[in-house]
């Protein structure tokens, strides 16, 4: 069963010296579950603020975010641990990977902490899922950007949660394997049945996301669907050969 994500009137805000800085203002959003969703929005636009109150790294306001109807607001920290550890996923543009374990160790890591039992097969699948098979002894400085955002993704996926979060997952790559992990994450997301919410600058992923949302100035300007998206970027010239 995979995760619905609701966002109610959420106001996240800053204190500036003496002023107050709104980041987020009056969001309401539900994401379904198993849905792909992708965040756009400019430098400042509150993306990255949304996508950690969504997914409990940070605290709003005002306004209420639940999963599966758990308001993440009324739970403590501890709470919060276990929900994250049960229900979530997070891929980062830096990797975060530990450079002291092998790739296969830090995809095998969070599974022994949970206690899986079959934490070594199910290590082994996801690295020769992600194309690194043969790699899973190489440490993290031995592979390539593209390799470790594999790696991170296998690590992502192996505890198999409800929903993951993605912020700029491609950022740190160049545009041909930074398109090969967003194909690759979304192939993952598809088979496992996970709800995927994920903060981008790049419209071409609309070609893979069921719904875009699009951020300006900390509020909801527009939302499109893929074929409204895939047909904007056509109009635009940034989709080449697709058939009209």
């Amino acid at each position: 069963m995979t995760a619905r994500i609701d966002c109610i009137q959420l106001v996240k805000q800053l204190s500036s010296g003496e002023k107050l800085l709104t980041i987020l203002d009056g969001i309401e959003l539900t994401v379904q579950p198993s849905e792909f969703a992708c965040i756009l929005g400019p430098s400042g636009s509150g993306k990255s603020t949304l996508l950690g109150l969504m997914a409990g790294l940070d605290r709003p306001s005002s306004g209420s975010v639940r999963i599966d109807d758990q308001a993440l607001e009324s739970l403590n920290e501890d709470e919060l641990a276990l929900l994250r550890r049960e229900k979530v996923g997070f891929v980062f543009q830096s990797f975060q990977l530990l450079g002291n374990l092998t790739a296969r160790e830090n995809v095998l890591l969070p599974l022994e902490l949970a206690g899986v039992s079959d934490a070594a097969a199910r290590t082994d699948q996801l690295l020769f899922d992600v194309g690194l098979g043969e790699r899973g002894h190489h440490y993290p400085t031995q592979l390539s950007g593209g390799e470790q955002q594999r790696v991170a993704l296998a690590r992502a996926f192996a505890p198999r949660p409800k929903v993951l979060f993605a912020d700029e997952p491609t950022g740190n790559l160049d545009s041909e394997t930074g398109a090969g992990v967003l194909d690759l994450l979304s192939a993952l997301r598809t088979s496992y049945g996970t709800t995927l919410v994920l903060v981008t600058h790049d419209v071409q992923v609309a070609e893979l996301a069921d719904r875009c949302i699009h951020l300006k100035s900390g509020r909801i300007e527009r939302e499109t669907v893929r074929e409204t998206a895939r047909q904007e970027l056509r109009e635009a010239g940034a989709v080449e050969g697709q058939p009209q």
